[in-house]
């Protein structure tokens, strides 16, 4: 590679960084807000503390966890929407384990972990069945599972699992104490979270890099009839994929319901299923390409708290520099394909 073309793969890696920043600064003008100030703000918002750093790895944590999953499916050339349906049927699982179950922490927090993984992995099998046997796209299947669960999850919530004292609306009666994720002192993040996130990127790096599953995975990607013509059992890898990628929503979901809220809530999803999506796409289906764009998001989303208090902008702009840098990998990804290639 010649030193121009070295250049031009720099110039375009930074290009999409540069895209976002300007977007953003025109909207923060539109917005009558000084734009550096908005930054600094931003930054401080994330990282000012001990307590804000926490609450970023605790954001970290299940979306770099679903992220991590997607690449499962994505390896597959399949559009898995219905992480956030995998995420609360894992809540759901490890939530009847937490109410129903009394052991030392010890015992109940592995069955919990395994109750939320095994409900997170089913219904992402549903999905890829729907998908493999059905005939229905992923992408609609998907979408139509996430309202079956939240619906379900709303159900249980106001009827069966209804708190003794009403207001069902906020969710559950608190776990028993066996049932939480141990804290770091003072803080609202679990270092068990922390752990097991990072055991989960690095099993899916080995598993898709360094695997002859993974190999034929790419290879259904790239063409799924052509893979099956080669022998490769095309449909039990793909229902393979999805029930992975739903394990790691599922315990997504278990360390949200057990590690931060300590209960069901209706919205215990929060949207990481969708914003996964976004982080998959970003870092390229790379799993060491996760971990630091699922941290990008969180910090934006923590940060964006201190933008209301401080200068009374909506904190919604997180989702708009979000996506400005959405649309500018879009946008610098396709001016690549129109580049000469080398060679």
């Amino acid at each position: 590679m010649t030193y121009s073309q070295r250049l031009v793969n720099l110039l375009l890696g930074l290009a999409p960084i540069a895209l976002a920043l300007m977007l953003s600064t025109l909207v923060l003008i539109a917005a009558g807000a000084p734009p550096l100030e908005a930054y600094k703000h931003l930054l401080q918002g994330a990282s000012e503390s001990p307590a804000k750093i926490a609450d970023v790895l605790v954001v970290w944590v299940p979306l770099v966890l679903c992220s991590a999953g997607l690449l499962f499916t994505f390896t597959a050339g399949l559009w898995n929407i219905g992480v956030e349906g995998q995420i609360i049927f894992g809540v759901i699982f490890a939530t009847w384990v937490a109410r129903n179950i009394y052991l030392p922490a010890m015992l109940l927090l592995p069955l919990m972990i395994l109750a939320g993984m095994i409900g997170g992995a089913l219904w992402g099998l549903l999905a890829g069945t729907l998908k493999v046997y059905g005939g229905i796209h992923e992408i609609f299947g998907g979408l139509g599972l996430n309202f079956i669960a939240m619906t379900t999850n709303i159900w249980l919530i106001a009827k069966p699992w209804r708190p003794d004292l009403g207001a069902t609306m906020q969710g559950t009666d608190p776990f028993q104490p066996a049932a939480w994720l141990p804290r770091l002192a003072g803080l609202r993040l679990s270092p068990v979270s922390l752990l097991l996130a990072v055991m989960a990127v690095v099993v899916v790096f080995f598993i898709l890099r360094g695997t002859l599953w993974g190999l034929q995975l790419r290879a259904i990607g790239k063409n799924v009839r052509s893979a099956y013509l080669l022998g490769i059992a095309t449909n039990r890898h793909m229902l393979l994929s999805f029930a992975l990628c739903g394990a790691l929503a599922g315990l997504a979901g278990v360390i949200q319901v057990s590690g931060v809220w300590g209960r069901d809530i209706p919205q215990i999803s929060g949207g990481i299923g969708y914003l996964a999506l976004l982080v998959a796409m970003l870092s390229g289906f790379r799993a060491l390409g996760v971990a630091p764009v699922a941290l990008f998001f969180a910090a934006i989303g923590v940060g964006a708290a201190r933008l209301h208090l401080r200068m009374q902008l909506d904190p919604s702009l997180a989702g708009v520099l979000e996506a400005g840098l959405v649309l500018s990998v879009l946008l610098v990804a396709g001016l690549r394909t129109r580049l000469p290639r080398e060679g």
